[in-house]
């Protein structure tokens, strides 16, 4: 191993020296082919899937893309000139089909220079509305699906700043939109406006637990932007284009109509605004309005929520979760908390949920309680209700069918949250009188659609339920050899037709109908493999023992050529992995991996390098395990290096590597991931850790599933840190983070400070800061380049 280190170090100190002046750079032929490509369109379905509508974008944007204007605050990223998210993903053309239809029609009357998004379909199906940005601004488009024909219904004055500014009126005549304020005042610049005071904080003595947050607001200045960029006035707007104003101006984090359209929901953000949490536990306000806009009744109000119990199954106390009940026409629904929100607090149910029924002025019923926390409801198109609670702690999760005419209930689901053996599915969907999605129900039976992980494999699966007995039969089961199904919709239960999605490792994901009863399948759409030189790759799942028992798999591939049974040389092997907390070992050991999932390279992988005649092990399981009380991080160490030992030992045993070349690379926890196993074990050449977070002081009170804070378990902390440990790590590392990450806990500081110490400490490490990139990169520039750096580090360790 001393060996491996100096020879990979060495070729390592040729390309490193304080600072390099380097331009952007492309990556070798093999790697450029197949991340310059350009992806399929996205497909959206009406319910009755009558209408495909194809969306297409560009693969990459670029890097002028992200150099616009932007401000960061309440955890928001706004360009303030046009007044929509500075990270938005636009979308540049549309075509339109009949699902039985063989070609896609373009639509015509697109703006030029298309930047679409915000797509949605009418109550009736039969339009859809779009929003386009401009230079100065945010339009919005109607689009009439029949003639393929889309026009504009108004000016750039828009407000999105707070996500989609429009929603339909229930007539599909008429839209809610969120507009600029006319007498909107200018922003204030703080590098030039002068502060009028120091700013000042204070503490009150209560204990609470908040992570390490982005893009908050830090001063007056920023308070005052804030909200100048979420006010608007909201308009009704017509088709025709006629506007009537429908509300006056507030800040707008919410517009629902009810089922029914009689009614509307208003949420608004009030004061005190907050410098150490989001916008989203800002105060809020809830009214409901008439479809007039006349004031009904307040129904919610939210302080400040500041203090939080420890806890991921700790949640604020009062009414939250407040919505419409999908089955009726004018009711609401919504949880509170009986605990007081403290998952430590020992009690027999934690919250109750409540139904309000409109005019709102008797007082909420209670409909039911939850043993656990409350997760969700769901509503049907007959006679039942379904209700999920879940437990972090123990991961558990229940459902409940609740027979509403009779007010009883029965548990259909008790399980591990993360046991996918034992998932029975999804309900099946169908939309209901009000245009909302419900539980399809039919003569007392409903489907539940499931992925049907095995520990022999993959087999989706339908399951007819009777909802009286509970009692279940199945209805179709994938048995397609050689390709994988995920099956989407039930067209239509008689005839046995239903929508698919079929693939294989070199066949490109695409929609089929499919009849259960005949086994044929009629292609709906007919993608392309943009990947067709890595089609002949060998892929396998393979599957594997760490030292202590617990099954883990992981999928390899082998470039082309590769003799298996007689291989003249021994490849290098890349490792790209995430760790996943679990609290016991079957769980931990379960497969969702699929040898016919089409193989789709990107820059999350180390795929690409299979054409460069490396072995690659994508998406190994590193389960980090806790039973009982024992905390999984407790023992993250010896359970991290112990997985990556046993993924070596797997495919050294297949007789395909160099054990002595190995590395390993991840991002975000990955990146953590690969910053210990370098300081910590000697199976690695070298490794490559992205947008991660080193020391683990810098986030204090929580990190992924961390419920505890440092002062709890100061040596836990300490111990996982990379920082704190970083006169160990002596194996070359490749170190990439985006200059303006926005995820909470791995600031851009979290690389900058761990390159610092490394190189302080003589550890042989390069640093790529990649200019305006947030936490996942986009700008084609720097993903390019990601490309080219880590080809050239790769090759130098192992190759040169």
């Amino acid at each position: 191993m001393k060996l491996k280190l100096t020879i990979c170090l060495l070729a390592f100190l040729n390309i490193t020296n304080a600072q390099e002046n380097i331009t952007y750079q492309k990556p070798s032929a093999e790697i450029l082919q197949l991340a310059d490509f350009q992806r399929a369109p996205s497909v959206m379905m009406d319910s009755k899937k009558n209408w495909m509508v194809f969306s297409y974008r560009d693969t990459y944007k670029t890097l002028d893309d992200l150099n616009q204007d932007e401000m960061k605050l309440g955890g928001l990223r706004i360009n303030p000139i046009t007044n929509i998210s500075s990270s938005i993903t636009y979308i540049n053309n549309l075509k339109v089909r009949k699902l039985n239809d063989k070609m896609e029609v373009q639509v015509k009357g697109l703006p030029e220079n298309a930047k679409i998004t915000s797509l949605t379909f009418s109550p009736d199906e039969k339009k859809m509305a779009f929003t386009n940005t401009v230079s100065n601004g945010v339009e919005l488009w109607i689009l009439d699906l029949a003639s393929a024909t889309a026009k504009k219904i108004s000016n750039a004055n828009l407000n999105a700043n707070l996500g989609s500014p429009y929603l339909w009126f229930r007539d599909s005549e008429n839209l809610l939109v969120k507009l600029l304020p006319n007498n909107r005042p200018a922003l204030l610049n703080s590098q030039k406006d002068l502060p009028t005071g120091p700013i000042v904080s204070t503490a009150d003595g209560k204990v609470s637990q908040n992570r390490t947050y982005q893009d908050l607001l830090r001063n007056p200045q920023d308070e005052k932007n804030f909200e100048v960029l979420t006010s608007s006035e909201v308009f009704k707007i017509a088709l025709n284009g006629n506007s009537k104003k429908f509300m006056d101006q507030d800040l707008f984090a919410g517009l629902s109509f009810s089922p029914n359209g009689e009614y509307l929901m208003t949420t608004t953000i009030q004061k005190p605004f907050s410098y150490i949490v989001p916008l989203n536990r800002f105060p809020m306000t809830t009214h409901i309005y008439d479809k007039n806009g006349k004031m009904v009744k307040a129904v919610n109000n939210v302080p400040l929520t500041e203090i939080m119990p420890k806890g991921f199954s700790s949640v604020r106390t009062g009414r939250r979760d407040m919505e419409w009940r999908d089955d009726q026409p004018a009711t609401l629904v919504f949880a509170e908390a009986l605990d007081g929100g403290d998952q430590s607090k020992k009690a027999d149910f934690r919250d109750a949920i409540f139904t309000w029924e409109a005019p709102f002025s008797g007082a909420p019923k209670e409909f039911f309680r939850t043993s656990q926390r409350y997760d969700n409801v769901s509503w049907s198109n007959g006679d039942y209700a379904l209700v999920t609670e879940n437990w972090y702690d123990t991961r558990n999760t229940k459902a409940y069918l609740i027979n509403l005419k009779n007010n009883t209930s029965k548990i259909i689901e008790d399980r591990n949250s993360q046991d996918v053996y034992s998932d029975p599915g999804n309900f099946n969907r169908t939309k209901n009188q009000y245009g909302r999605n419900v539980i399809d129900i039919k003569n007392n039976r409903a489907f539940l659609i499931g992925d049907g992980f095995t520990k022999d494999g993959q087999k989706p699966f339908i399951d007819e339920l009777d909802l009286a007995t509970q009692q279940k039969k199945r209805w179709y089961t994938s048995d397609l050899k050689g390709s994988k199904e995920d099956l989407v919709d039930i067209l239509d239960a008689q005839k046995g037709d239903i929508l698919i999605v079929q693939q294989s490792s070199n066949l490109y994901p695409n929609y089929y109908v499919r009849n259960v009863k005949s086994k044929k399948s009629t292609p709906v759409t007919t993608f392309a493999n943009p990947f067709e030189s890595i089609k002949d790759v060998y892929k396998e799942v393979i599957s594997y023992k760490r030292n202590d028992g617990v099954v883990l798999s992981g999928t390899l591939y082998l470039p082309p050529n590769f003799d298996r049974k007689n291989p003249k040389e021994k490849l290098p092997l890349l490792i790209w992995a995430y760790p996943t907390e679990y609290k016991d070992k079957n769980t931990a050991g379960q497969n969702t991996q699929n040898p016919n999932d089409f193989t789709f390279p990107s820059y999350g992988s180390f795929i690409y390098w299979v054409t460069k005649g490396y072995a690659v092990l994508d998406d190994a399981a590193f389960p980090i395990i806790g039973e009982g009380k024992v905390e999984p991080n407790d023992t993250f160490i010896p359970q991290l290096v112990a997985n990556g030992k046993a993924a070596i030992d797997a495919v050294d045993k297949l007789g395909y590597i160099d054990r002595n070349k190995v590395a390993v690379g991840g991002h975000s926890y990955g990146a953590f991931m690969t910053a210990n196993l370098l300081t910590h074990s000697e199976d690695y050449a070298c490794g490559i850790a992205r947008s991660g977070a080193y020391n683990r002081t810098l986030t204090p009170f929580g990190f992924q599933r961390e419920q505890r804070n440092y002062w709890d378990v100061p040596q836990i902390y300490n111990t996982m840190s990379p920082f704190m440990n970083a006169d160990k790590m002596k194996t070359p590392m490749l170190l990439i983070h985006g200059d303006a990450d926005n995820n909470p806990g791995t600031f851009t500081l979290q690389t900058e400070r761990y390159f610092q110490a490394l190189k302080n400490l003589g550890a042989p490490v390069r640093m790529v800061l990649l200019p305006k990139e947030a936490h996942g990169y986009a700008a084609k520039e720097n993903i390019m380049h990601v490309l080219w750096e880590q080809d050239q580090f790769l090759e130098k360790c192992f190759k040169k």
